[in-house]
């Protein structure tokens, strides 16, 4: 019983990193309407200014986590005013292409002026852990979901609680309905689509500081973000946090109780698509 505890904990833990990412994702899709596939490049820059943070500045990467949040919903501000707001009323394959070869763009810059090799973060608070009974909880791993539940919670807050958020959401169900209430959509969408690439920056900080940070690192993240937002429908903000938690709880219990599970455990996310859209298709049938 104590190692299932431990297990879901562990799962619940993941989650919240999980449900960050995914959440960034589906504002995008949300709001926008668009997919956007150079979304775990924007967590792939967030983790390196966090690595370099530490090693050339010597700040520690969650004090940091600031000003990299701001610096990329800049990058992202930039990239829609650049190049996605011109393909917005294109066809949905020129949007996939262009934030694919975008996603490309930025892996192999990072290649070319970083290298292939992961960069790791240390940090005093590394080894750390918390005792809750029988059970044990990594210290940046507690740092980072109590975080993640912060910024989460604040997202919720500004799109259920600010005039911003009624605007996303207003555009989010009716572009054309909007614009002719006066609504800024140009604006809403710029400003949508640079959280969205913040929140994966912010996500970014947090793995640089659990894991590593690698020109690589973000493709593993977003794949698992497309996964939740499958399951939980696209746009759906509210249904990302249940689908976060049982793909985050489901990978901890296959690497506890399946033989091999810690290679396996990476390949979650494809049963949970499958399930998830065999599913909606057996109920549509009916």
């Amino acid at each position: 019983m104590e190692l299932f505890l431990q297990t879901l904990l562990n799962g619940l833990l993941q989650s919240g990193l999980y449900a960050l990412v995914a959440s960034g994702l589906a504002l995008a899709v949300g709001v926008v309407g668009i997919v956007n596939f150079a979304h775990g490049e924007f967590l792939m820059i967030g983790a390196f200014l966090a690595w370099g943070a530490s090693v050339y500045l010597g700040v520690d990467p969650l004090l940091s986590l600031p000003l990299v949040a701001v610096a990329v919903f800049a990058v992202g501000a930039l990239t829609y005013r650049v190049s996605i707001r011109h393909v917005l009323l294109a066809p949905e394959l020129n949007q996939m292409l262009l934030t694919f070869g975008l996603g490309i763009l930025l892996q192999n810059l990072a290649l070319m002026l970083l290298g292939g090799n992961t960069r790791t973060v240390t940090t005093p608070y590394q080894g750390s852990s918390l005792r809750l009974g029988d059970l044990s909880v990594g210290g940046p791993k507690l740092i980072a979901f109590g975080l993640a539940a912060v910024i989460l919670a604040g997202l919720y807050a500004v799109l259920y609680r600010t005039t911003l958020g009624r605007q996303m959401r207003a555009v989010a169900q009716n572009r054309r309905g909007s614009q002719l209430i006066g609504i800024d959509v140009d604006r809403v969408y710029l400003i949508a689509f640079g959280v969205s690439c913040g929140l994966a920056a912010v996500a970014g900080v947090l793995v640089a500081t659990l894991l590593f940070a690698s020109p690589t690192v973000g493709l593993v993240f977003a794949l698992k973000a497309f996964a939740i937002i499958v399951m939980a429908g696209l746009g759906n903000l509210t249904g990302v946090l249940w689908a976060s938690v049982v793909l985050g709880v489901s990978e901890a219990l296959v690497q506890t109780y399946v033989p091999g599970g810690g290679g396996w455990s990476d390949a979650v996310f494809f049963l949970l698509i499958f399930a998830t859209l065999v599913f909606r298709s057996f109920r549509g049938a009916r």
